[in-house]
């Protein structure tokens, strides 16, 4: 059975060609195709792209970028029994898509496979690898979700509408997870590599301020807006603990504007809030063992906390409609498959949106 490699880039030109390379490499018995799925990237990451033998295909207007975004503008694309994930900074390991794909031949309920993901950071101009013994991506066995990718089977998907929620910003891949498993698809971790992955340094402070622009903080309130309803919204509730955190800190912020508001000496209603917020970042920096780690910790709470209402009422598209797009190399400058359309439909993604 063949497979489609979904590499999802926005500005990847520095590691696209090695992403590609790989992706061709592990292809089991060099059967399937590697689609570039692209957010609209303002680089050379096309260019570059254009010289594998791969589909390359990008969002057009109205479509913004988003984390969910790319993956479904693959799927769409998509004409394989089975799907892999990937991100344009990943080495796909060569002999993982065929030991995965032999799990999902031999468990006819699991609806996706993944390994471990093998993080990989810049020190000294040299990428090391960075251990995580207790991160998710370690977990053997069953598992809630498939961070950072791996291979999901076409059937699965078509049975719950969509790949990825084209509005979600982040959380993607926990909102897949959990309509999978809602739908009776099991989800499992191998033990061995799925990918080396070359992360990004980024200064923490600016770090925030950059997933503050792109959106990707406002990924918690934009899933809770998404399963508002679904009968999958307590156990959403249940598996996502900083949704607690953050209502704990909301609750404090509130408690802050209040006491501005109740003290009629509003130096001294100043002083008792800056002196809360000391206080907290006295026993953060205790509990993280130095003060510049206890401070970020709590301007990221801060953050995190102010962006869940701008993700919940941010306007929504309907996840399963087409994603405005268009295929390199292609005549057409649409591609919608529905009804009454006089284009034309790709593969298992596009039949799954027909109806």
């Amino acid at each position: 059975m063949s497979v489609s490699v979904i590499i999802k880039t926005l500005n990847e030109e520095k590691r696209i060609a090695r992403t590609i390379e790989f992706a061709l490499a592990g292809l089991p018995g060099g059967q399937g195709e590697v689609i570039v799925a692209d957010s609209g990237s303002a680089d050379s990451t096309i260019e570059i792209a254009s010289r594998y033998p791969v589909r390359i295909v990008q969002i057009q207007n109205p479509a913004r970028p988003s984390c969910g975004i790319g993956p479904q503008l693959g799927f769409q694309y998509a004409r394989h029994e089975f799907i892999c994930l990937l991100d344009g900074d990943m080495d796909l390991d060569p002999a993982f898509l065929s030991a995965a794909t032999a799990y999902l031949n031999a468990h006819t309920r699991a609806g996706g496979v993944t390994g471990h993901v093998e993080e990989m950071m810049l020190d000294n101009l040299e990428y090391t690898r960075r251990v995580q013994r207790n991160a998710p991506e370690n977990r053997i066995g069953t598992i809630d979700r498939m961070n950072g990718g791996g291979l999901y089977r076409c059937t699965a998907i078509e049975s719950i509408g969509y790949l990825t929620d084209r509005n979600l910003h982040g959380y993607e891949e926990f909102d897949l997870g959990i309509r999978l498993r809602n739908a009776d698809w099991d989800l499992y971790r191998l033990d061995r590599r799925f990918v080396r992955h070359y992360g990004h340094s980024v200064n923490s402070y600016r770090l925030l301020v950059r997933r503050w622009k792109t959106k990707y903080l406002f990924g918690v309130g934009e899933l809770l807006r998404a399963s508002s309803g679904k009968p999958y919204f307590r156990q959403m509730l249940r598996e996502l603990p900083e949704l607690k955190l953050w209502a704990l800190v909301a609750g404090w912020i509130l408690f802050s504007l209040g006491l501005m508001i109740a003290i009629p000496d509003k130096l001294a209603a100043l002083a008792v809030v800056l002196g809360l917020f000391a206080s907290v970042v006295a026993l953060m920096s205790w509990r993280k063992g130095g003060l510049s780690l206890g401070l970020y910790t709590v301007v990221a709470w801060l953050f995190h906390t102010a962006a869940v209402p701008f993700g919940f009422f941010a306007p929504r598209r309907d996840p399963r409609g087409w994603v405005e797009s268009r295929e390199f190399g292609d005549t057409d400058e649409k591609t919608d498959p529905r009804p009454g359309s006089d284009t034309r439909a790709h593969g298992f993604g596009a039949r799954s949106l027909a109806g």
